[in-house]
């Protein structure tokens, strides 16, 4: 062979020799990439379905703390009402309790001593 012939010859080697290389770390390169985006995808999906099952469970979470509160609100205004009948009542009372001494001092009788030590309302 002649030197031009042979050295053609290598460098064809050469570069079907680089060729090869690059083709070898291209397709491992190429395989990781595919596997990271098959994971990526994968993952995508994964957390699209928990974004959804967190808006519905958030959803729910809402009416449950609505109802707590119309709850509690109710149970408040129960209680305030509760609190303004006695008060109701014990000013009943001390009317009453006005009313019969006046009632007592109009007949003319004396009235016991009461519990506070006063002898009515002299």
């Amino acid at each position: 062979m002649p030197p031009d012939a042979e050295s053609a010859r290598r460098t064809a080697e050469a570069r079907a020799a680089v060729a090869a290389s690059l083709a070898s770390v291209g397709g491992s390169v190429d395989a990781e990439l595919r596997t990271r985006a098959a994971d990526l995808h994968s993952n995508s999906a994964a957390i699209t379905k928990q974004e959804n099952e967190l808006a519905k469970q958030t959803v729910a979470l809402a009416k449950q703390s609505a109802q707590w509160q119309k709850l509690a609100d109710t149970s408040t205004k129960k209680l305030n009402e509760i609190g303004d009948i006695q008060n109701w009542a014990e000013m009943i009372e001390r009317d009453l309790l006005i009313l019969e001494e006046t009632l007592k001092l109009a007949d003319g009788k004396k009235s016991p001593e009461s519990a506070s030590g006063t002898n009515g309302w002299t």
